[in-house]
């Protein structure tokens, strides 16, 4: 008996070993776990989710009504990157706090993929004057990071993921390249239906309330007339409101829009000057009813913008 105890307790540091060893280096070995995958904003948990479907576990860490820029993470937030295999950001120092979090985290086996690579990026002239709005990247090229309201931005993203997915698991490469096709072709399907919207319309210019708005004006054919706070959490002086009060009186502007993440105070302040009316929107799926998903979403933004310019 004393034998077999002095047998058992020689296989316990193996077995702890062997323990330690599987929970210090995740693998995906076993192809029917689903990929834990962590993204920075919605847009991209709801990209990741139609290409993986049941093969990848999706968390998001913010939810659609937050400020991208000033987000703060929490505890839990490092507890997921810890567990997961994938990190989808956008890059373009959109997510200036995702780097330290990372680090902090300290997952050998993490994959961060950057979705904004290979987008040609809108360099706003307003910025230039107004205070920079725009985000280094990782190479030190500088442009505005909201690339996702331009539809056509999207397809480059969901390339990149189809493609961190598939190196991942290429059991399922087939598989993420039919849900890849299936999803591009809904989303060209909304894209032109919501052109065709715009295009009769005979006045496109709006007023912005902080500079979201450049690829998705770009993509669909809106003006930008103005913009009212060129930097997140700068506030804009009495000079620039005074002036921009002036030009939408002068231009007969009709439409401010602002967005559901930020304080309504300032754009409400001009309605009030001006008699234009405020249209709320959503930079992220989630912001609003009716935008859970990015195809919801860009639908909803185009349609409300659309019939407010119809009305004024």
């Amino acid at each position: 008996m004393l034998q077999d105890i002095h047998k058992t307790r020689a296989c316990i540091p193996l077995f702890l070993a062997i323990i330690a060893g599987l929970s210090l280096h995740p693998t995906r070995a076993d192809a029917r776990d689903p990929i834990n995958v962590v993204v920075t904003i919605p847009v991209l948990k709801d990209l990741a989710e139609q290409v993986g479907r049941s093969h990848v576990r999706v968390q998001s860490l913010l939810s659609g009504y937050e400020n991208e820029h000033t987000y703060s993470p929490k505890p839990s937030d490092l507890v997921a990157v810890r567990k997961a295999h994938l990190l989808f950001e956008v890059g373009m120092g959109l997510e200036v706090w995702v780097a330290s979090l990372v680090k902090t985290a300290g997952s050998p086996s993490l994959r961060v993929v950057t979705t904004s690579q290979g987008i040609g990026v809108i360099h706003d002239d307003s910025s230039h004057r107004h205070g920079a709005h725009e985000e280094e990247t990782a190479g030190g090229a500088t442009g505005n990071p909201h690339i996702w309201l331009d539809p056509d931005n999207v397809t480059i993203m969901l390339r990149h993921i189809t493609e961190a997915l598939i190196r991942i698991d290429p059991a399922h490469t087939d598989e993420y390249r039919n849900n890849q096709t299936a999803y591009l072709q809904q989303l060209d399907q909304l894209r032109t239906d919501l052109s065709r919207r715009v295009r009769s319309l005979p006045d496109r210019r709006f007023i912005a309330h902080h500079p979201a708005w450049p690829y998705f004006a770009r993509h669909f054919g809106f003006e930008i007339a103005g913009t009212i706070q060129m930097q997140s959490g700068a506030e804009s002086s009495a000079l620039h409101l005074q002036s921009l009060i002036a030009t939408i009186k002068k231009d007969r502007i009709a439409v401010i829009v602002s967005e559901i993440q930020l304080s309504q105070r300032l754009p409400s302040l001009l309605a009030k000057e001006t008699r234009a009316r405020v249209v709320i929107l959503t930079t992220l799926p989630g912001g609003l009813p009716g935008t859970e998903t990015y195809l919801d979403m860009l639908r909803y933004n185009v349609l409300q913008l659309a019939d407010a310019l119809s009305q004024a």
